[in-house]
């Protein structure tokens, strides 16, 4: 019987972290260097871990000060095609990245891009998802 409880409770483990995998979402990330004034908080410093949102995840504002967590999983052009550093990065978001001059789905500070890739690849593809 404990035998058969273990391996529920292990099966369990596994197919909650297949969700919290599966529920990272594909984008890309650009990066900006002029923080203020935020379209969520004008000239209030909010740090350097941050990021302006594409109008699909600004979402009119009810975006601001959610917290994502990005991960680069690779290049979107030749120029660097190995950009990644791994690992990823939690950034608020502070500002909204509008349409039609928006070339991401989430332009991140300058500091919060160079911890997970390389500055010279300027664009990166991403998975993302809300913490």
């Amino acid at each position: 019987m404990e035998n058969k409880m273990s391996a529920v409770f292990v099966m369990g483990l596994v197919f909650i972290s297949l969700i919290s995998v599966t529920s990272a979402i594909s984008g890309t990330a650009t990066y900006y260097t002029v923080y203020e004034p935020s379209a969520c908080y004008g000239y209030q410093d909010q740090g350097t871990m941050i990021a302006a949102a594409s109008d699909a995840i600004y979402a009119n504002g009810a975006a601001c000060g959610q917290m994502y967590k990005i991960t680069c999983t690779g290049a979107t052009n030749q120029g660097v095609p190995q950009p990644c550093k791994g690992g990823s990065v939690t950034v608020k978001i502070v500002d909204r990245c509008p349409s039609p001059g928006c070339q991401a789905t989430i332009d991140l500070s300058q500091e919060a891009f160079s911890a997970i890739a390389d500055l010279n690849a300027g664009k990166i593809q991403i998975e993302y998802n809300k913490v």
